[in-house]
This record gives structure tokens, C-alpha cells and sequence, in this order.
């Protein structure tokens, strides 16, 4: 630990002349000196995170490259690095649903040169089913949110829907042999097919894998499954070349990149899912570091040419402030966990 150098700023000496303290007095004088070391200490504190970055810094995901988090924060990360005049590389470390990568943050130094980008799912629905040697509301600590969107159901052309009304009358009809792909158990891809198959009243079989969409994309194209949940980065090349077909999104109004895609609550009552992806850093980051991440993140998501690149992306921009953002995790860790519990998933 480095020492706090034994040096009084200016402002916390006036405060000491300034109290009328007689030198006489040992105690006040005692109280008034380390008061004058804990100002200078939060003086070193302040500056020391105005400094920051003096040299790269990670930013960790826990999927695969190509996926819907790994294309939303590399364009962000072009852009913070051009801000700080530092790099900022994107790492991927695929594994357990993005836990692998969520425990290394957490657990790494609380200097901001590690951070973690993740999609929500990752930190509020896969901790209520999988057992991780982390806290995700306590051991890490939320910067900003840097997209918003629905998810997208898209199905292999062999599948005859056009709309969710369509696929639950097949999956009706043929119990069980309907199958859709996800990211891990506990994903938010995956709990949209458990919440499909609830609301819907269906049997259908999920094919969990290991990483991002990319991992599942080979069998989806090929037929050997037959639909999956996804962000439309994830799925546009393959839409737009009619390699699968989008059949419906998971939040409540259509979004600008499938306008002739209606939402599946429009078919199913009561279904409604949002994605998000965020930057967290490990708890006890500094809160001015959090500050300036948060301000520069919203800053860059204000910028034209980003706002068309996430529109193209079925991404929004929301810009929270990073106490809105906390709120918005612990509100989705809530729902997730009801979720999961009303519909009968174990922990595993």
C-alpha cells in the first residue's frame, strides 16, 4: 500500500488556522491534524482519478468474438480510446454464460484498467441458476449502459411461421420436437423460449451452447436447429440473406431495423423482454473514475455516427447515469429471479 505522504494541502492548513484552535490545546491540535491528512489524502485520491488512464485498459467479455457484446463495444472502445488518449482493447473470455469473464473482473484491482462489458442476462438472470463464486450486485459496480433492444426470434427457413402465432400453433401441434438454441442456461435467450413456452402453453426443446450466437449459428443455418433468441447483430447478415427468417421481437413495439416484424406479445399476451448490454468495473472503483466513464460512454453514444451504427444494430442508446443504471440492474436481477422461479428452473 502506498503511503499517504506526510505533505498538508494548502486549503486543509487554512482549516486548521481558521478553527481558532489555541496551540496550547494537544487533543484539538491532534484532531485537527489528521484531519488536515485525511484532506490530503482525498486530494491525492481526486487527482490520482483525473489521471486515470495512464495506460491501456481492458475491457473483458465473456463470449465469443462476432457476438451481439463483442460488436456493441468494440466501436465504443475506438471511441473512449480516442477521448483518454490511452487503448482500450476488447478481450474476449467465452465461457459459462459469460461468467468466466464477470468473476475475472470482479475479482481483479479496483483501479479501472480491467473493466467488464456484459450483457445484462449475464449478471441478472444466470445467477439465479447458476452458482458463481461472485456477487454479481456486489462485487461489481455498474458505469454505464451502453445499448438497449429487443431480441430477435428467428427461425431456419425449413420452419413454416412468419409469426409467433404460427410457431406456437406447430409446437401445439407437434409437443417436444421444436428446438431452439441459446447462449448457456439461465441466458436471457434462453429464458425467452422458457417464457414463450409458458405464455404459450408449448413444448419445446432447448439446445444450450457454449459463447455467443456465433455458436449456435452453424447448426441454425444448417437446420439441425430450428430457432433462436438473439440480438439482431447478431442475426442481420443471415436474415438479410434469407438464411433464417425473423419471426418476431421480444419487446412490445417494433424496432427500426425489422419494421414488418411485429412483436411477440402481439401474438402471445404478456410476453415482454429488453436486452441491455453495460461496462461494470470491480467494486470499489473509484466514483470519480465511474463518473468520467459514464459521462464519456453517454457522450460517445450521443455521437451521430454511433447513434446510425446501433440503429443499424436494432441497438437504442440509452444514456443512463450510473446510479439509474445500478437501479436497472437490481430491478432486472428481480424480475429474472421471479421469472425463473415461476417457471420451475433449479439452480444448478
Amino acid at each position: 500500500m502506498t503511503p499517504v505522504p506526510h505533505t498538508v494541502s494548502s486549503t486543509a492548513r487554512a482549516a486548521c488556522t481558521e478553527s481558532g484552535v489555541p496551540g496550547n490545546q494537544r487533543r484539538a491540535l491532534l484532531a485537527c491534524a489528521i484531519g488536515c491528512v485525511i484532506a490530503s489524502a482525498a486530494a491525492a485520491g481526486t487527482a490520482s482519478a483525473q489521471a486515470w488512464p495512464t495506460r491501456p485498459v481492458r475491457l473483458i467479455h465473456g463470449f465469443a468474438p462476432g457476438s451481439a457484446i463483442d460488436v456493441s463495444i468494440r466501436p465504443l472502445a475506438a471511441q473512449l480510446a480516442t477521448e483518454f488518449g490511452q487503448g482500450f482493447t476488447v478481450e474476449p473470455r467465452p465461457g459459462a454464460t459469460g461468467q468466466l469473464a464477470n468473476e475475472f473482473v470482479s475479482k481483479s484491482a479496483p483501479d479501472a484498467y480491467t473493466l467488464l462489458a456484459a450483457p445484462g442476462s449475464s449478471l441478472t438472470s444466470a445467477p439465479h441458476l447458476q452458482k458463481a463464486p461472485y456477487d454479481s450486485l456486489k462485487d461489481l459496480a455498474p458505469i454505464a449502459m451502453i445499448t438497449a433492444f429487443s431480441f430477435v426470434l428467428v427461425a431456419h427457413p425449413s420452419v413454416p411461421a412468419k409469426t409467433a402465432r404460427d410457431l406456437v400453433a406447430i409446437a401445439r401441434a407437434k409437443p417436444g420436437v421444436l428446438t431452439y438454441g441459446s447462449t448457456g442456461i439461465g441466458s436471457a435467450f434462453h429464458l425467452a423460449g422458457e417464457l414463450l413456452a409458458s405464455l404459450g402453453g408449448v413444448n419445446m426443446v432447448h439446445v444450450p451452447y457454449r459463447g455467443g450466437g456465433s455458436a449456435t449459428m452453424p447448426d441454425l443455418v444448417s437446420g439441425r436447429v430450428d430457432m433462436m433468441w438473439d440480438s439482431y447483430a447478431s442475426v442481420r447478415t443471415q436474415v438479410e440473406a434469407g438464411k433464417l427468417r425473423a419471426i418476431g421481437v421480444t419487446g412490445t413495439t417494433r424496432i427500426a431495423a425489422l419494421p414488418d416484424v411485429p412483436p411477440i406479445n402481439d401474438s402471445v399476451p404478456g410476453y415482454a423482454l429488453v436486452g441491455w448490454h453495460g461496462v461494470f468495473g470491480p467494486a470499489g472503483v473509484s466514483r470519480e473514475v465511474v463518473d468520467r466513464m459514464n459521462a464519456s460512454i453517454n457522450r460517445a453514444l450521443d455521437r451521430k455516427e454511433l447513434r446510425a451504427l446501433w440503429a443499424q444494430q436494432g441497438f437504442d442508446t440509452p444514456q443512463l447515469a450510473a446510479d439509474s443504471f445500478a437501479q436497472r440492474v437490481r430491478r432486472d436481477h428481480a424480475f429474472y429471479g421471479k421469472l425463473i422461479r415461476s417457471i420451475g428452473l433449479q439452480a444448478q
